[in-house]
């Protein structure tokens, strides 16, 4: 469930961004710190590897294919459990708009960080919860161990 509020909830803000703020544009939400900044990031995280963009949609069907093979039929704690639906989420929502537009929506700007979006966030939310969950010695099993 959390994979779909992330995806859907990503992919509305994103379609709100591309109707009402030209691409290069930014308005000020607090001065100086938050701005909405539309940028069509053609690279992955931070516009890293721009120029490979043909290999980006591959790249991200094969990583999130192997997350969730990986994943299959593992019992995780809730917090593990929220945490992979959340990076699956925000991955799906990444590369639907690099398979609709040809690039990925980033829009949140705090002046100190690329422009990044709610995506992006759930990613980096989701790899935060895995890695307290196994910091704590919460491991993922397999059914019947």
């Amino acid at each position: 469930m959390a994979a779909v509020v992330v995806l859907v909830s990503d992919q509305y803000v994103k379609a709100r961004i591309v109707e009402s703020l030209p691409a290069g544009a930014s308005v000020p939400l607090i001065p100086g710190l938050v701005s909405l900044t539309h940028v069509q990031n053609r690279g992955v995280a931070f516009g890293l590897l721009a120029g490979a963009a043909p290999l980006l949609p591959v790249l991200a069907v094969l990583t999130l294919v192997l997350l969730l093979a990986y994943n299959r039929g593992r019992q995780f704690s809730r917090p593990a459990a929220v945490g992979v639906a959340c990076m699956a989420g925000g991955a799906i929502g990444n590369l639907a708009d690099r398979f609709r537009l040809g690039h990925v929506v980033d829009y949140i700007d705090v002046h100190i960080w690329p422009v990044f979006n709610l995506a992006d966030v759930a990613i980096v939310i989701g790899a935060g919860l895995l890695l307290v969950t196994f910091a704590r010695g919460e491991r993922s099993t397999s059914p019947g161990r």
